[in-house]
């Protein structure tokens, strides 16, 4: 043990997160892999991840106690142990109180109650009469869903929250399972916001370009164009809206996903057998918020409050984007305020949690007017059914805070840090994106979060890719190209995670949008979500890295897509 303090203590002189990282090798990896093993054990989602959130701060707490006392002893376990718990509560306070963080909160706990609203005005269920004498069979609903998925491309976390209650009713009517209507929204939500050139993604996405670059020497590069030239790369994305349409049309499934299609259509129990109070709640909240029997039901109720939604929110990210722009790029916003170059940089600029709250709420007001005006309910049952919608939502807040808390530990323990040093300096350049890919997979699952993959690997993919263009002795256009294509691995392999991984929001918000039951959702996602990464990695980047034209390895991989469909997927009734 000495020996092994010897070695290691001189380490705790750099960052705590690389210290841990070399104090704890593989066992960095412990709280996501109990996070992650125990939700598909269990089944229950909170407590899995309390307990990877606790194996965390008991290997935190563990490592200051090497640090202070340069030995290991029962009493430092013991200390450790009880040092645990208090950290779970910083953990939880500091994710709570992350100015973000709240907004999202606060965005999602009015959504919720502008839902409600809806719901209980009878909005929801017109809208879904309304796509229903669109859709005549079950392929026009999923058609129809997918499709409202795509035009609610601004933010993630809105196009789960409005589609979902919105087009559940028209599913249900169809016999699609909870299942397979959980899968679409959610292969609609980050895959659509990921690659839009206007979203609450971009901003974020950018600057971890701009920065990269400067990584290298280069501070003058347009990270906006290069962002436009990795979206034919991000396959992942692109095949997997592509798959999601095919699987609809081609009326084909298969795995899990198949057995729930399959149980719905023939017994018509759309949504799986568990016995979860999640469902139990879902079943309340149908009773409470179903409007009454007297009331003309009118499609305007639903359409008017969520378009006030989305047209604030567009609004808001312009205007709270050009707030926050300064010096060159508030001079050209001035100059052309309406120029696409604009647009670009106040959504890149704009804070998407706050303005989402503020539009959230001001929408709220407009539909307790609109149901107060039409005699629907009146304020004191408005307020109540506003505030219920907050309540359907509790759930989900308790589930974005210990993922949260959870993604800030794997930070601090260097989990990630563990994973990309096993990335070799030197490789064959055409083995670096495919790499990068299936490391940027790899994490985003176990950490569950795309925002924290991609400014994890984006320093380090950028520079190494850099670094292997030089050695490979390639020009400057193709070192431009490789480069692309990496930035590209790192933003698509980031969305993979963020799609499957039980730990991660987008997921937790689908199942409780879809009201599927949240391991139901995972375990018949899982097989579509590696079904499509093996694809993007094993016909995506690696043709493409030894000098395919991406115009050939594009449409050659969707022909491919159907035909491997057509060939393992099951034909429905």
């Amino acid at each position: 043990m000495k020996i092994f303090l010897f070695i290691c203590l001189p380490l705790f002189c750099l960052a705590s997160s690389e210290a841990n990282a070399n104090l704890f090798g593989i066992f960095t990896l412990i709280p996501p892999f109990i996070a992650i093993a125990l939700a598909f054990i269990t089944k229950d989602v909170i407590l899995s991840l309390f307990m990877g959130v606790l194996s965390g701060t008991f290997l935190l707490s563990l490592s200051t106690h090497i640090l202070k006392e340069h030995s290991l002893s029962l009493l430092n376990f013991y200390n450790t142990a009880v040092e645990s718990f208090s950290k779970i509560i910083a953990f939880i306070l500091n994710s709570a109180s992350d100015p973000a963080n709240a907004g999202i909160i606060l965005q999602i706990l009015c959504i919720g109650g502008l839902v409600a609203l809806v719901t209980k005005m009878g909005g929801a269920k017109a809208m879904a009469l309304k796509f229903a004498k669109r859709a005549k069979s079950a392929v026009s609903a999923q058609v129809n869903t997918w499709f409202l998925g795509l035009l609610i491309f601004f933010d993630d976390y809105a196009n789960l929250l409005i589609v979902g209650p919105i087009m559940r009713p028209l599913a249900d009517k169809f016999k699609i399972s909870r299942e397979k209507f959980a899968f679409i929204i959610d292969s609609t939500a980050a895959p659509v916001a990921g690659i839009a050139i206007i979203s609450t993604w971009i901003g974020v996405e950018i600057s971890l370009i701009k920065t990269a670059y400067k990584d290298i020497g280069y501070e003058n590069i347009n990270a906006f164009g290069i962002f436009l030239e990795t979206i034919p790369y991000r396959f992942y994305n692109i095949f997997m809206l592509f798959f999601v349409l095919m699987t609809a049309i081609m009326k084909r499934e298969f795995g899990p996903m198949y057995q729930a299609q399959m149980r719905a259509i023939t017994t018509g129990k759309i949504a799986p057998i568990v016995k979860s109070k999640t469902l139990d709640t879902a079943e309340l909240e149908d009773q409470f918020l179903a409007p009454k029997d007297e009331i003309k039901i009118c499609v305007f109720n639903a359409i008017i409050p969520i378009l006030t939604l989305m047209i604030l929110a567009l609004l808001g990210f312009y205007f709270n984007g050009f707030n926050a722009l300064s010096g060159e790029e508030l001079e050209k916003a001035n100059s052309y305020p309406l120029s696409f170059e604009t647009l670009r940089m106040v959504f890149g600029k704009a804070d998407s949690s706050v303005v989402l709250f503020q539009a959230a709420l001001f929408s709220s007001i407009v539909a307790i007017f609109i149901g107060v005006y039409r005699k629907i309910f009146n304020i004191k049952e408005a307020i109540e059914t506003w505030i219920y919608g907050w309540k359907t939502m509790i759930f989900t807040i308790i589930l974005l805070l210990l993922a949260w808390s959870l993604s800030s530990i794997v930070k601090e323990l260097g989990t990630s840090l563990f994973i990309t040093s096993l990335l070799a300096d030197k490789m064959p350049d055409y083995i670096l994106p495919a790499t990068i890919f299936a490391f940027a997979s790899g994490i985003s699952f176990a950490i569950g979060t795309s925002y924290g993959t991609m400014g994890i690997l984006m320093p380090l993919a950028v520079p190494l890719a850099y670094k292997i263009a030089q050695l490979s002795g390639m020009d400057a256009n193709a070192m431009h190209h490789y480069i692309v294509i990496n930035i590209s691995c790192v933003l698509t392999g980031a969305i993979f995670g963020n799609h499957c991984s039980p730990i991660a929001d987008n997921v937790i918000l689908s199942s409780m949008s879809a009201k599927c039951d949240h391991m139901e959702h995972v375990k018949t996602q899982i097989p579509y979500a590696l079904f499509i990464c093996a694809i993007s990695l094993l016909t995506g980047y690696i043709p493409v890295s030894l000098g395919v034209s991406i115009w050939i390895v594009l449409p050659c991989n969707l022909i491919l897509i159907a035909l491997l469909l057509k060939i393992i997927g099951k034909k429905l009734p």
